[in-house]
C-alpha cells in the first residue's frame, strides 16, 4: 500500500479546518454526518460548537452523536437532548442522537480480530458520507483518541458501546464495567469496530484531527485533568489510521514539557496497538507523507 497523504497545519482556526478539508480535494456527496464529541457535563475539553460551526456549514452537514454507555449526564436520549442544548450544540445545528429511539443498525466485520458485528446507531442509514471531526487527546482506557476511536466508540449505540469495551461479551452497560476483558482485546474491538464504519461508507469518508487542548483524559470524562501539552495544529486525510499514526508521531517527537506525561498515558494503556491491529485489518495504512499547509 502507497504512503498516505496527510497534511497538517500548525494554525487551529474555524477557516483553517476548512482549509484542511479542502486539500483533501474530495466533497462529501449527499447527506453529510458530522461525527464530533459533543462533551461530557462537566468536561472543560472538548471542542466547542462556534469552533465548528464553518466546518460543518461547509460541508452542508449534520452534527450526529451516540448515546454513552457509562453514568452520567450522556447515557440516556432525554438527558443527552438537554446536555447537547446546553453546551451550545443547539443553538447552531440539528443535532442526530443517532441512536435515541434504539433498535441499533448492525454491521458486520467479515474479518475481525475480536468482533463479528458491529452495532451503530440506526441512524446512520440516513447518510451518504461522514465527516470525522475529532480532538485528538489522550484517554483513559485507549491511550489516546483519534479517529479510529471517533469511528468505533464514537459512531456505536450505548448498547454498542458496551459491546466494544466488553470485546463483545455483553451490550448491557450495567454490567460491562464489571466484565472488561484484557486491555489488548479491547483495543482490537475498536480497531474491529472502526473498520465496519470505514466499509459502510467506503470512498464517503473523510477525517480531520484537531491536536489542541491535548489533556491526557478524554471529552468523555466529567473531571479531565487540564492540557498538559501545547497546542499542535489540524490535520486531515482520507485514511483514518494514517491520521492518527501522524497525531501519534507529532506527540511522541515533540519537545513539549509535557510529551512524557502524555506518552505515559497512552503507553499504559498500549494506545498504539489500536493502530496496530487496524493496520492488519488492511483499511488504511501508517504509513503516511506529512505535507506542511502554510
Amino acid at each position: 500500500m502507497e504512503k498516505a497523504k496527510v497534511y497538517f497545519t500548525k494554525e487551529i482556526s474555524p477557516e483553517s479546518a476548512i482549509k484542511m478539508y479542502e486539500k483533501l480535494g474530495k466533497e462529501l456527496p449527499g447527506k453529510v454526518a458530522v461525527k464530533l464529541h459533543s462533551g461530557e457535563q462537566g468536561n472543560q475539553n472538548y471542542i466547542r460548537p462556534e469552533f465548528v460551526k464553518a466546518i460543518v456549514e461547509r460541508v452542508n452537514g449534520t452534527v450526529v452523536e451516540c448515546n454513552a454507555a457509562y453514568e452520567g449526564a450522556r447515557n440516556s436520549t432525554e438527558k443527552h437532548k438537554k446536555l447537547i442544548e446546553d453546551h451550545g450544540w443547539t443553538k447552531y445545528f440539528d443535532v442526530d442522537i443517532m441512536d435515541a429511539d434504539g433498535d441499533d443498525m448492525v454491521l458486520d466485520i467479515l474479518n475481525g480480530k475480536v468482533l463479528k458485528q458491529n452495532f451503530v446507531g440506526k441512524n446512520m442509514k440516513n447518510y451518504d458520507s461522514m465527516l470525522v471531526l475529532s480532538h485528538f487527546k489522550g484517554h483513559p482506557m485507549g491511550g489516546y483518541g483519534g479517529a479510529l476511536k471517533q469511528l468505533s466508540i464514537g459512531c456505536a449505540s450505548s448498547e454498542g458501546k458496551s459491546w466494544i469495551h466488553s470485546a463483545g461479551k455483553t451490550k448491557d452497560q450495567t454490567i460491562v464495567w464489571n466484565n472488561l476483558p484484557k486491555q489488548n482485546l479491547f483495543l482490537e474491538s475498536m480497531a474491529d469496530a472502526a473498520s465496519s464504519v470505514v466499509n459502510y461508507f467506503k470512498d464517503n469518508i473523510l477525517f480531520i484531527n484537531v491536536m489542541c487542548n491535548l489533556s491526557v483524559d478524554c471529552d468523555c470524562c466529567a473531571v479531565a485533568e487540564d492540557p498538559c501539552m501545547k497546542d499542535i495544529g489540524i490535520l486531515a486525510s482520507t485514511d483514518p489510521i494514517a491520521i492518527d499514526q501522524a497525531c501519534i508521531d507529532l506527540v511522541y517527537n515533540s519537545k513539549d514539557p509535557g510529551r512524557d506525561h502524555f506518552v505515559e498515558r497512552v503507553e499504559r494503556q498500549n494506545g498504539r496497538h489500536t493502530i496496530d491491529a487496524a493496520t492488519e485489518l488492511g483499511f488504511g495504512t501508517k504509513e503516511y507523507e506529512l505535507i506542511n499547509v502554510d
